[in-house]
């Protein structure tokens, strides 16, 4: 127990001489000072079916194209896949608190552990490299058993999720986190599910990805107009605060009717078979339904948390009927 006490006050020392003011030792505090429910709002877990669905999607895809899987391969690009995602919402949760965008007089999400429950800023910090600790490892795994490129793509991945709100100039901060987010959370993600079972990136996987691509930027859309006023606040320039609220309206549309012009196109081109088009019907169906609440409410911070539930479900579902089509395409053939 001497030792442990001892140990801690060195480590505090230690940190205090480099100017940074803790009480108690950083380990002590990631492993007693939250309990699961509060690390898993640190890392926002209801949020993963995003990158969880991007990756099914291309793993599927993959499936539909070389007729196989390797299982091994799944498990283990699925767990690095979770664990790069919640470290990256993990800094997320760091950074907004720190910058000052997530504050008690902007936001109205109870779900904010750091700013509503006194977690400490340090341990979402903790929790995040210790997440991208993990993720690195098993990217190691991955590329040895299929390509060493691999670690190329995956560590530039990992340092995007890192400066999109951490460094000196995070991407969250700029007009272009719709286009950051839609292009690695869909089709990146996508492009490396399908590269570990292939070996390769062909034109009809890239096309395919499309549709993620948009509707990930949807999603960031949805979030970004809720936070339009703690945003500004920040000193963000955020592409819905340029564009404004009938900016913003538009966009949302044309991201929406993108998405479905992109999904009939590609079914036209023979990039997806029939049964995929055929399964993405009731997706069509529910997203306009959800789309025409989320314009009913509106889009503030007090209607975010229905908002995002909103355009999380059309993402759910979308990943939902697009891996059941590809499922029975692969069947028929």
């Amino acid at each position: 127990m001497a030792d442990a006490i001892a140990s801690s006050m060195t480590w505090s020392y230690c940190l205090y001489s480099f100017g940074v003011a803790l009480d108690i030792n950083p380990m002590k505090m990631l492993l007693f000072s939250m309990n699961f429910i509060q690390f898993l709002r640190i890392v926002e877990i209801r949020t993963k079916i995003i990158s969880m669905g991007t990756f099914v999607s291309g793993t599927l895809f993959a499936l539909y194209t070389e007729g196989r899987l390797s299982l091994g391969i799944v498990a283990l690009m699925a767990f690095a896949t979770l664990f790069v995602d919640m470290g990256t919402t993990g800094f997320n949760t760091y950074f907004d608190y720190r910058n000052g965008t997530d504050r008690e007089d902007t936001n109205c999400e109870d779900d904010k552990v750091l700013v509503y429950q006194g977690v400490s800023p340090l341990l979402a910090l903790l929790v995040s490299l210790l997440l991208f600790a993990f993720a690195g490892g098993l990217g190691l795994i991955l590329a040895y058993l299929t390509s060493w490129k691999l670690l190329v793509v995956g560590g530039l991945c990992m340092l995007v999720g890192f400066a999109y709100t951490g460094g000196p100039y995070p991407i969250s901060r700029t007009p272009f986190g719709e286009l950051f987010a839609g292009f690695f959370l869909g089709t990146t993600l996508f492009l490396l599910s399908f590269f570990v079972q292939t070996g390769t990136v062909t034109r009809e996987a890239l096309l395919a990805s499309l549709p993620a691509l948009v509707l990930v930027g949807m999603i960031l859309s949805v979030n970004n107009s809720c936070d339009r006023i703690s945003d500004a606040k920040a000193g963000r320039k955020t592409l819905t605060i340029i564009l404004g609220t009938w900016g913003t309206s538009f966009l949302l549309a044309l991201e929406a009717l993108l998405v479905i012009a992109l999904s009939l196109l590609l079914s036209v081109l023979g990039i997806y078979p029939l049964t995929l088009l055929i399964a993405l019907v009731p997706f069509f169906l529910f997203g306009s339904y959800e789309f025409r609440a989320m314009k009913k409410r509106g889009f503030s911070n007090q209607t975010k948390q229905d908002n995002m539930g909103s355009i999380s479900r059309i993402y759910l579902v979308f990943s939902i009927c697009f891996s059941l089509g590809l499922l029975l395409a692969h069947l028929l053939n």
